[in-house]
């Protein structure tokens, strides 16, 4: 057995999200990746609630790996007065909970600098980054619609201890297949490779991750994506632990399963997974 450290979404255990908190106890994790929804929205978590949050996970001998929020399109700067307070909030909880690390879905960023998207997503995500700073936490961007060489642009370009990166490395694998249908054009491993490889993009990107999804997909005959149990798909694990570890992460494996008709079942398989893999 190795020494990943390994965190799970507790909604994936239980309905009961509390009930889910418990068994991830029961299962000896290390942490919960807690989504910022249901009894744990944004109105409800005040410092004082985070608090005691945070009293109920020490009595289990658990942490906050990281908060989950989805934050929406922030190269569409008209929706900037929204999306900016409430990351500012989300950011907040984050530092609140101890994890400061809140996984967020940025928006799809536009491929090239002279879209007026860039400069809108540059803008919104340098403001939030200045706020992370000054509270002790880190937006982390999700991995998924961009190619990684792009995203590494992005953090070259604001370049803040509060922007990081969510590295997803079955979103590289789905996401080339979504794009290839908004964009009308036919999906290929060859251009998907060459632009959203999960193994490459993690080399990219290493420098900015503080936190990884534990989650596997693979590409059909018939063109399209599935997102699979934790050893069943395209992401080479040993290698892409061997990449984070070399470039010195040494932060949680958040296993992720949105789908599936045994999503409890599967978390719990993808924990001996990473556990007994040969890193």
């Amino acid at each position: 057995m190795n020494d990943l450290k390994i965190a799970v979404f507790p909604q994936a255990l239980s309905e009961d999200w509390y009930e889910g908190l418990r068994i991830a106890a029961d299962l000896d994790v290390q942490g919960v990746h807690l989504s910022l929804s249901g009894p744990w929205g944004l109105d409800k978590m005040t410092t004082a609630a985070c608090q005691e949050l945070l009293n109920l996970l020490r009595s289990y001998g658990l942490v906050v790996s990281a908060v989950s929020w989805g934050l929406g399109e922030l190269p569409h700067r008209e929706e900037h007065a929204v999306l900016l307070p409430n990351g500012k909030r989300v950011l907040q909880i984050a530092a609140d909970l101890e994890c400061g690390l809140w996984q967020a879905h940025c928006g799809v960023l536009p491929w090239e600098e002279t879209d007026p998207g860039w400069a809108a997503l540059i803008d919104g995500a340098g403001e939030l980054a200045a706020y992370g700073e000054q509270v002790g936490a880190t937006l982390c961007w999700e991995t998924g619609p961009e190619p990684p060489r792009l995203l590494q642009r992005v953090m070259q370009t604001i370049d803040s201890p509060g922007l990081g990166v969510n590295f997803d490395p079955a979103n590289l694998i789905i996401w080339p297949v979504i794009l290839a249908e908004m964009w009308a054009q036919p999906w290929t491993r060859e251009w998907a490779d060459e632009n959203f490889d999960p193994h490459a993009g993690a080399e990219i990107l290493a420098p900015w991750i503080r936190h990884t999804h534990a989650k596997d997909a693979l590409v059909k005959e018939d063109g399209n994506h599935l997102e699979v149990p934790l050893g069943q798909g395209w992401v080479d694990w040993p290698r892409y632990v061997k990449t984070l570890r070399e470039a010195g992460y040494d932060g949680f494996f958040a296993i992720e399963r949105e789908v599936g008709e045994d999503r409890m079942g599967d978390s719990i398989r993808a924990i001996d997974f990473l556990r007994n893999l040969p890193v």
